[in-house]
């Protein structure tokens, strides 16, 4: 049995080796980490196990033109690969889309698999003009209005919004040394 709750603290370790197990270090350079980056979430949620352990996570980010105008960036979504094929992944985006419409929220965007998206109504057609703030993948780059027309309104790059995480410029220093070496190739 799998259960979604919100995030909690005591999820953040397990959190953080799962994301490292399913998209490993590099991940600290994608496009989506730098506008996520000192940051917080506007949900966070963690799915658990019958053993109460972390069987998956999914995570949406306020983003905002230079408008103005607002969306959700969604990511990373994981799931521990013990959990894979049991709809885990399913489970987490459903509950986070119907939270974000709950609340009031007009689109969420995402850099991810369309083969995998679509099912919960994300299209690749919804983003002419809009742009993040690095080399994304423009078929990867991907879409879906809570609201129709939300999008109509976003244009240009997107930047992180929302609340600033206030322990994110004690732990730059450490992604940065990793990033810097890993570019060296040390």
């Amino acid at each position: 049995m799998i259960t979604i709750v919100d995030e909690a603290p005591e999820h953040f370790g397990a959190r953080e080796r799962l994301l490292d197990l399913c998209f490993g270090e590099e991940r600290f350079a994608k496009t989506s980490e730098r506008v996520r980056e000192g940051r917080l979430p506007v949900f966070a949620f963690s799915a658990l196990d019958e053993t109460g352990s972390l069987a998956g996570t999914v995570r949406l980010w306020s983003v905002v033109d230079r408008k103005g105008s607002h969306s959700l960036l969604l990511g990373p979504l994981a799931v521990a690969p013990r959990h894979q094929g049991r709809q885990v992944g399913d489970r987490l985006m459903r509950h986070a889309l119907a939270q974000a419409a709950a609340y009031g929220h007009g689109s969420v965007i995402l850099v991810g698999d369309l083969s995998y998206y679509e099912r919960f109504g994300f299209s690749a057609n919804l983003l002419d003009g809009i742009v993040l703030p690095g080399p994304v993948d423009v078929e990867r780059f991907l879409a879906l209005e809570l609201v129709v027309g939300a999008l109509a309104g976003l244009s240009g790059e997107l930047t992180a919004a929302g609340t600033v995480d206030p322990v994110h410029s004690l732990a730059m220093p450490v992604r940065r040394s990793f990033l810097s070496n890993s570019a060296r190739g040390a």
